[in-house]
């Protein structure tokens, strides 16, 4: 994003918000996470710790889930180019 016609002040306050965004969507991915594994890997709740098929499955599930988002974010940065090369164009 440009904010190169804003001041300062207002550039300041412009990359407050885009953080705190981020924030928010890196933590809603992680209770997705957590919560998405957390139902599918654990159904074994007479010890405190978990079965090693359990953590298999949890270690699984987290990584399927971080690559799934991984991809979802380079397709959309690929997408916006071509938006920006389409715009340029014109």
């Amino acid at each position: 994003m440009d904010f190169s016609n804003f001041n300062p002040a207002e550039q300041a306050h412009m990359t407050k918000i885009i953080e705190k965004k981020q924030m928010q969507d890196f933590l809603k991915m992680y209770s997705n996470i957590v919560e998405k594994c957390f139902n599918t890997c654990c159904n074994d709740f007479t010890t405190k710790a978990l079965t090693s098929k359990e953590e298999a499955c949890v270690t699984h599930c987290t990584e399927k889930f971080i690559k799934h988002s991984e991809r979802v974010g380079a397709r959309f940065s690929e997408m916006n180019a071509e938006v920006m090369n389409a715009q340029n164009q014109s």
